[in-house]
């Protein structure tokens, strides 16, 4: 019943809109861009700096977790993690064993996003979508054209370009055993063929570089550096694509990150101070870089769950434990609201991260500096990135400060579609005709 509610609600609303089928909306995301990045006036950016000159630029907040699934999820439904389900790269899923939980990237959209989506939106609405190593979307039945992470043999999107000679066979075979450039080169040769050959009114595109170079080298390195000339370029090929189709009048072009990265030089492992109290076999860590979700086990939740709070607040590097009083603070769920939520959630004190260890010290250094995301969304550091150029965006326009969550509706009225369950604004960058 619920379904067949949401299908003629979804009706309804397409009936009721006045849906441009020749507009484009384009969604670049470059994982783990950080917002201050955009303050070296020496970052060699030439394709963003011209988009930001034209167009409209504005330093992004972020939700917690502040990881990547969570986050995309949020620019894309327009609620937070409460909302959408997201609280790390994947569906945290009870095994019935020890550890208690897993994550699981695989599961299908449907189950795994609890939210609206703009792209169901503007699927309903008779708009056509893709995406190219979005998250959190496998087997979407509101992407009309997919090239997924993995580009698995049985996607329609590769063996379309290997027949037509974009790509090769051997370019994909064994996909994600490729170093990250070359997926990301792929996944821009795949977005630029599904703007040149099937032109979506929505194409949601993401890169992975920049955010694999500040996890090992850190930010501020000029690895990092490196990496973000080499996605600002991949944004050009995908803006040149769009002047060759002769879509540049019509199309709008928006290009963000998730979240933005610390360098970090020492190491929690929280476990090891939970296994020295005694509580080995009660509680689980999940580490998410920043922060981190403890379970306790149920039969010994009542009793342990202070003592567990009381030796996580006296650990080195760790900022913040906060329990179930805490979580609506920081837009997270209540675990009998979604069972993926654990009792605790830990954040970081800068310089440090968290991670998973049997034995050792409670705290460790690093051999070298790296980076980190997870942090609280209240962390400057942890701020994206938000440009937008093209159809509809006023020209040189500064935005200050938005949050992601404003992506959403503001693409919904780009695409003149309604989003009624997201919790952000349109952007007060748009001047629509």
């Amino acid at each position: 019943m619920r379904i067949i509610t949401a299908l003629l609600l979804a009706a309804a609303l397409a009936q009721g809109q006045n849906v441009p089928r020749n507009r484009m909306v384009v969604v670049i995301s470059l994982d783990g861009f950080p917002a201050d990045a955009l303050a070296d006036p020496a970052l060699p950016i030439p394709t963003l700096r011209s988009l930001m000159r034209t167009g409209a630029s504005a330093r992004m907040s972020t939700v917690n977790p502040t990881v990547t699934w969570p986050n995309h999820t949020s620019m894309v439904t327009g609620v937070k993690a409460d909302e959408h389900g997201l609280l790390v790269n994947g569906t945290i899923v009870a095994t019935n064993a020890w550890p208690p939980v897993k994550v699981e990237p695989m599961i299908d959209k449907t189950r795994m996003v609890h939210a609206r989506t703009v792209y169901d939106a503007a699927h309903d609405a008779g708009l056509t979508t893709a995406q190219v190593n979005w998250v959190a979307i496998n087997n979407a039945p509101s992407i009309t054209w997919a090239f997924s992470e993995w580009a698995p043999a049985e996607s329609p999107v590769r063996e379309e370009m290997i027949r037509k000679g974009v790509i090769a066979a051997s370019d994909v075979k064994d996909f994600t055993k490729f170093n990250i450039l070359w997926r990301d080169q792929i996944w821009t040769k795949a977005a630029v063929y599904l703007i040149r050959e099937h032109r979506p009114n929505l194409l949601l595109v993401h890169f992975l570089t920049l955010d694999s170079m500040h996890h090992q080298y850190g930010p501020k390195t000029l690895a990092a550096t490196g990496a973000i000339a080499f996605v600002d370029g991949c944004v050009g090929q995908i803006l040149a694509a769009i002047r060759e189709t002769g879509m540049q009048d019509r199309a709008t072009i928006m290009v963000v990150s998730d979240h933005g990265f610390k360098a970090y030089t020492k190491e929690i492992h929280a476990s090891v101070a939970l296994e020295a109290a005694g509580l080995s076999g009660k509680t689980y860590v999940l580490n998410e870089g920043g922060a981190a979700i403890v379970y306790i086990d149920k039969e010994h939740r009542a009793e342990d769950v202070a003592k567990v709070a009381k030796v996580l607040e006296g650990v080195e590097g760790i900022d913040r434990v906060a329990g179930r009083d805490g979580f609506a603070a920081l837009g997270l769920p209540l675990p009998e609201n979604d069972p993926q939520m654990g009792d605790l959630y830990l954040t970081a004190r800068p310089g440090y991260s968290f991670a998973g260890a049997r034995g050792g010290p409670v705290t460790s250094e690093r051999p070298q500096a790296g980076g980190s995301h997870g942090y609280a969304a209240s962390d400057s550091n942890m701020d994206a990135i938000f440009i937008a150029g093209g159809y509809g965006i006023s020209s040189g326009a500064n935005a200050g400060q938005v949050a992601n969550i404003d992506v959403a509706p503001t693409i919904a009225r780009l695409l003149g579609v309604e989003l009624p369950s997201a919790k952000g604004k349109v952007l007060p960058i748009l001047a629509l005709q």
